[in-house]
């Protein structure tokens, strides 16, 4: 389970539960599969998958097993089409490209992990590995570590604690108290920049977005394929926060996005 997370204590939450089971790792599960990751009886496990289906969210394939159902899609659909964020964010992106050739990401933070949840690119010159909807850890690229930044400390704190041995990898430090401290840095500077964390010879700098009560929601990202000098990021980083203050501004107005819990 992801840091701070508690296990699903009532009906509807373990019902949702099944649905954490169909990630890129497990893309179809058999009953007996679910069963035993999941710890449920037989009997609540088919009366959960019954309404899931039902709604169209899972759907069940004669000797594959149950996989991610059509209602999915039409979801996903929605969200592309109609969410606020995204809609405000399409031409801001575009033009980023257009000024700085490369690959531009909006984020969106997920429990404790990270989700792309719109691209826009432009003679980026390399294939991204971020695709949409791919989840990556808090601690990996500088379009998730600048939202770990300015997260609320408690949350931080479980999710550095989760991820010690991690940490040195990450270029945060040797331990929880040091990366707490990159974390605050990164924080202060309102911008983060890391080189292949994502995709291999990738620099990415990424500038946060908050919503009207100043609770991160996300991120806003920019891929450039080739290491640039000092002087080129901090070009790129007033660029990025330039449009992540924008975002956030759309993301204040009344039918601006609320963060997610």
């Amino acid at each position: 389970m992801d840091p701070g997370e508690d296990r699903p204590s009532n009906s509807p939450e373990r019902m949702l539960a099944v649905l954490d089971l169909f990630d890129a790792a497990g893309p179809a599960w058999t009953i007996e599969g679910m069963a035993g990751a999941l710890g449920y009886t037989r009997s609540t496990l088919y009366r959960y998958l019954k309404s899931l289906t039902d709604a169209g969210l899972l759907t069940s394939l004669p000797g594959v097993g149950y996989t991610l159902g059509p209602r999915i899609a039409e979801l996903d659909y929605a969200m592309r089409s109609r969410d606020p964020l995204i809609v405000a964010a399409r031409p801001i992106m575009a033009q980023l490209v257009a000024d700085v050739p490369g690959v531009a990401l909006l984020c969106r933070r997920y429990r404790a992990r990270v989700l792309c949840v719109h691209q826009e690119e432009r003679a980026a010159g390399f294939v991204s590995t971020y695709e949409r909807g791919r989840a990556q850890p808090l601690l990996r690229g500088a379009a998730s570590r600048v939202i770990l930044a300015n997260l609320p400390a408690p949350f931080m704190r479980k999710v550095l604690q989760a991820h010690a041995d991690d940490l040195a990898g990450a270029g945060l430090g040797e331990d929880v108290g040091a990366a707490r401290a990159a974390l605050r840095g990164v924080r202060q500077k309102g911008w983060d920049a890391t080189v292949g964390d994502v995709t291999p010879g990738v620099t990415g700098v990424a500038a946060p977005v908050f919503d009207e009560a100043g609770t991160v929601l996300g991120s806003l990202s920019l891929s450039v394929g080739r290491r640039l000098s000092p002087e080129s990021v901090a070009d790129v980083a007033q660029r990025v926060m330039f449009c992540a203050r924008v975002l956030t501004r759309a993301a204040s107005q009344p039918a601006g996005v609320l963060a997610v819990p």
